[in-house]
């Protein structure tokens, strides 16, 4: 799930159109159709804990059949030890052998809901005050609905793209719990999804939560995630004898060292475009300090005023955090052992190993184990910011936006782009749909995206996809 980029840029001297919660005009025919198909999208559960993504998929295959797709240009998938985490890979063919498909990419998958917790029915698809509502309605179930209807326009239009259109739509993104649907293809149906680049989540917009929407962002890039457990082991004994010779006490101290730990700023091409271009649009300190720091990382005034904004910092380098901690084992008794989970979010050009090596130099002490822990998702490759991706969409933002500029961000969180690197796929999380800078409810109560947003970001990607279809 991508991060807002609002809460990073702050407040923009951009005269944006007031979109998010304007009154919207009646539905198309079309709008109403599109509207159906995400209401279905959303009342099909598809959590880890109660539903199934090979459900939904066995519906979009259906309505793909209807729209004129043939058996052969749509592919099922599951892995028969995880029945209900199945996925859909569909092709509209393209009218130039010699150009390299594009892949449109997509999690079936939401986050666990209980209706206890609600104010609505988690998985009833309702609208209300200018917004939808319901769990998947702005992660991911409105771009998933989008895809497939853009790819059912093309059908029914008769529309002849130059390059291949692929969709690939997977479960486990959420969770991975039982499985990843973009690695299980990625591993095993490679042939089936190769591309020369594919758009995801990921991008998007954000409003000032008055309405106004400020800023679009094309997502190129994101960090990867490790966790590692800190351990200190000792022979314990009876409390009413303690010594210095502590587990929770050594690791205590290994957790204080890990607090201090400040890793190396690492620009890439993302990130410095991001600070000069966003710097540039605020026109205040901050901005200016973004600006010089773009220009000279190792300018260190600059650096302390950016840091300042947590979110910025964490855009800037390694972050590594303390999420998780137990120890001992009797209230009577000195600890036999003591553990902290860390989770670090890796910034592009450091790996897990580098990671792991950091940490243990900063701790300095032989008696706390680091050990990589958890679930191990590739290490993230930044995909090259090239016009071929960013002059279409700027294009298209200038036209649909007026005003708003499009900057290029990477995520300090993951997605699906991670798995699709290893073979070969850049992949970019595209401008379009907006959110507020609450997050819209997205993995947690009460999700909801903007009417008005589902039904411009249906057209805007619509002609984005024809865009890069037909190489414009």
């Amino acid at each position: 799930m991508k991060r807002h980029v609002l809460a990073a840029i702050g407040t923009l001297a951009v005269a944006g159109p007031a979109l998010a919660q304007a009154p919207a005009p009646a539905a198309t025919p079309g709008q109403t159709a599109f509207r159906t198909l995400y209401k279905e999208f959303v009342e099909t559960d598809t959590s880890v804990s109660t539903g199934s993504c090979t459900a939904l998929a066995g519906k979009i295959a259906g309505h793909l059949k209807a729209a004129g797709f043939a058996d052969a240009q749509i592919t099922l998938f599951t892995d028969p030890q995880f029945p209900l985490d199945g996925g859909l890979v569909a092709v509209l063919p393209g009218s130039d052998p010699k150009a390299k498909p594009m892949l449109l990419l997509g999690h079936l998958d939401v986050v666990n809901a209980k209706r206890e917790d609600w104010t609505r029915d988690p998985y009833a698809f309702i609208e209300e005050n200018g917004y939808f509502y319901g769990r998947g309605t702005s992660d991911m179930k409105v771009i998933d609905a989008i895809w497939v209807d853009t790819l059912m326009r093309f059908r029914t239009e008769g529309y002849k793209p130059k390059r291949s259109i692929k969709l690939a739509l997977t479960c486990g993104e959420e969770s991975g719990a039982r499985l990843n649907g973009a690695e299980w293809l990625s591993k095993n149906k490679a042939d089936l999804i190769a591309a020369e680049f594919a758009i995801n989540e990921g991008g998007g917009g954000d409003t000032d939560g008055k309405g106004k929407l400020v800023t679009q962002s094309m997502q190129v890039g994101e960090k990867s995630n490790r966790s590692y457990e800190l351990t200190a082991t000792n022979p314990g004994g009876h409390s009413s004898i303690p010594i210095d010779d502590n587990a929770i006490y050594e690791l205590s101290d290994a957790l204080e060292k890990v607090r201090a730990l400040k890793f190396p700023i690492r620009f890439n091409a993302t990130t410095k475009a991001f600070f000069a271009k966003a710097g540039a649009a605020r026109g205040d300190d901050l901005g200016k300090a973004m600006i010089r720091l773009s220009a000279d990382p190792s300018d260190k005034a600059a650096e302390a005023t950016v840091i300042a904004d947590r979110t910025f910092n964490s855009m800037l380098r390694t972050t590594c955090v303390a999420t998780m901690l137990t120890g001992g084992h009797a209230v009577n008794a000195l600890p036999q052992r003591a553990t902290a989970t860390i989770n670090c979010r890796i910034a592009p050009g450091e790996d897990g190993d580098t990671t792991k090596a950091a940490l243990e130099k900063a701790i300095a002490d032989p008696k706390i184990a680091v050990t990589m822990v958890g679930r191990l998702r590739p290490v993230a490759v930044t995909p090259p910011l090239t016009p071929q991706i960013m002059g279409p969409a700027e294009k298209l933002v200038a036209r649909y936006f007026p005003g708003v500029p499009l900057i290029p961000t990477m995520s300090t969180g993951a997605t699906d782009a991670t798995y699709l690197a290893p073979v070969g796929i850049p992949t970019y999380g595209v401008p379009g749909p907006w959110g507020d800078p609450d997050g819209n409810g997205a993995h947690g109560l009460n999700e909801r995206h903007a009417v008005k947003s589902a039904y411009v970001a249906r057209d805007f990607l619509y002609d984005l996809v024809k865009a890069y279809a037909d190489g414009r």
